[in-house]
């Protein structure tokens, strides 16, 4: 075939159902959102689904880019409701959706400024090219603190992907929770019979403690740990990365932010 699909099916489909239930011609479409001449290729598979068409369709129609790559059965964001969905989607110069990092300097002043596009700026960002790292819902965290030990060091950096309910976490795993003012790495618990959610460290110095649901912001699942090593003498040499996510190309982001979204 001269065409290789950029796009999985479920992606492809709902682009392309969207714009027939909103009423759009491809031509049409296209204008709307900043797309030279047609939607053809996109709905064909012949062009990737760019970070600025993502973007356009969440601030013009609140469609969630979850349910757009086939990770959530929830077409809209109901800003109606508590949501720990990414309050915004960062594209680089090329309008490419891209992952940002924050490190542990910036990570004290995410919660505040978690819905303001131009913070963002001073982050970097980069593109992973593998199919399963979709950059818009995904997100790099520097650890601080020992409180994940042995699991996770002072410094590491975890690759997570935004989750976008609290019904969706799980009792194994590892997540980057937002709250009001701060970003922690924990394990999530829900109690039966409790509207309560419990943050749990793997250090057992560090007693769990309980939060209100209304009280986090976003939660990211942990899924990939890059560690930097000094000494590239070792056996672990000078990277390490746990999964392969080894091939970033850092970029400029140039955030904008959905409309109609949540403080």
């Amino acid at each position: 075939a001269k065409y290789k699909t950029m796009e999985n099916e479920i992606t492809l489909k709902r682009f392309t159902d969207l714009r027939r239930e909103l009423g759009y011609t491809q031509a049409d479409f296209a204008t709307l959102l900043g797309v030279s001449n047609t939607t053809a290729d996109i709905e064909r598979g012949r062009t990737k689904l760019s970070g600025k068409v993502v973007l356009e369709l969440l601030k013009q129609f609140k469609i969630n880019p979850m349910w757009l790559f086939g990770e959530s059965d929830e077409q809209y964001l109901e800003t109606s409701r508590t949501s720990v969905i990414p309050k915004v989607v960062t594209v680089d110069s090329a309008n490419r959706d891209n992952m940002v990092l924050v490190n542990a300097k910036a990570a004290a002043g995410y919660p505040q400024n978690i819905s303001d596009t131009s913070w963002y700026q001073q982050l970097p960002a980069f593109d992973l090219p593998i199919p399963e790292f979709r950059n818009a819902t995904y997100r790099g965290f520097q650890v601080e603190g020992d409180s994940m030990l042995p699991n996770l060091q002072q410094g590491e950096w975890v690759l997570a992907r935004a989750v976008e309910h609290i019904d969706y976490v799980s009792a194994n795993k590892m997540y980057v929770v937002v709250l009001q003012d701060s970003i922690m790495v924990k394990k999530i618990e829900k109690r039966p019979n409790s509207n309560n959610i419990t943050l749990v460290s793997l250090n057992e110095t560090y007693p769990p403690y309980d939060i209100k649901p209304f009280q986090i912001q976003e939660i990211w699942e942990v899924s990939s740990k890059i560690t930097f090593n000094v000494d590239a003498t070792t056996d672990n040499g000078l990277l390490r990365q746990l999964q392969e996510t080894k091939k970033g190309k850092h970029k400029k982001q140039k955030p904008q932010k959905p409309k109609n979204s949540q403080k």
